[in-house]
């Protein structure tokens, strides 16, 4: 009879960490960025409350961590540049990002309306990976001669605000129209039509 004993195996890192994350996850589809706590993300989790600071830090890095995520996620959802043409491009990203909001609500609050000016340096830098990929997409339509030339940022600073308006009213029910999504596909061709040559 053997007496030796094996040892107990650990939970890589990050597995953990990507535990842990998916249960913040359901918290915030659940409750919203304010349910998401230590405790609660704990709870769903099923590890005790340390196992988030050890893991994170802190509440903060563990909302910074989600966020990270969420902006990944909305990032490569709106960023597939499957259409040669350019003002396809252009209008099937913007549809992409109303479908998306519309799926994941609470995560789109989260990173465009709850945490206006927070975060970490990561948080910032996510977010202008993702606000890169609409850079790119005015670019090809700058180049495909869809939009006039002009300051890039600036033109994709105008898109980026007449969408998320749009997406924003459409999110507290205030749109006063019968179909919001023939109405949002209206306002594309109005920003598109707006900023031609």
């Amino acid at each position: 009879m053997s007496t030796s004993r094996v040892a107990p195996q650990r939970t890589p890192s990050s597995d953990v960490g990507t535990s842990l994350l998916r249960a913040a996850d359901d918290v915030l589809r659940r409750d919203g960025l304010a349910g998401v706590t230590v405790r609660a993300v704990a709870a769903e989790a099923g590890v005790a409350p340390m196992g988030v600071y050890s893991r994170f830090g802190s509440k903060d890095g563990l909302v910074d961590a989600l966020l990270i995520r969420a902006i990944e996620d909305f990032q490569a959802a709106v960023g597939r540049n499957s259409e040669p043409d350019p003002r396809e491009r252009l209008m099937a990203g913007g549809r992409r990002f109303r479908e998306w909001a519309l799926a994941n609500r609470q995560h789109y609050e989260a990173i465009f309306l709850a945490r206006i000016g927070l975060g970490s340096d990561e948080v910032a830098e996510a977010s202008m990976r993702a606000f890169g990929e609409l850079l790119a997409r005015v670019e090809y339509a700058m180049d495909g001669g869809v939009l006039a030339r002009a300051d890039i940022t600036e033109v994709a600073q105008q898109i980026w605000d007449a969408v998320h308006g749009a997406v924003a009213l459409e999110l507290n029910s205030l749109v006063l129209t019968a179909d919001p999504g023939a109405t949002y596909e209206r306002l594309l061709d109005t920003i598109v039509r707006g900023l031609a040559p």
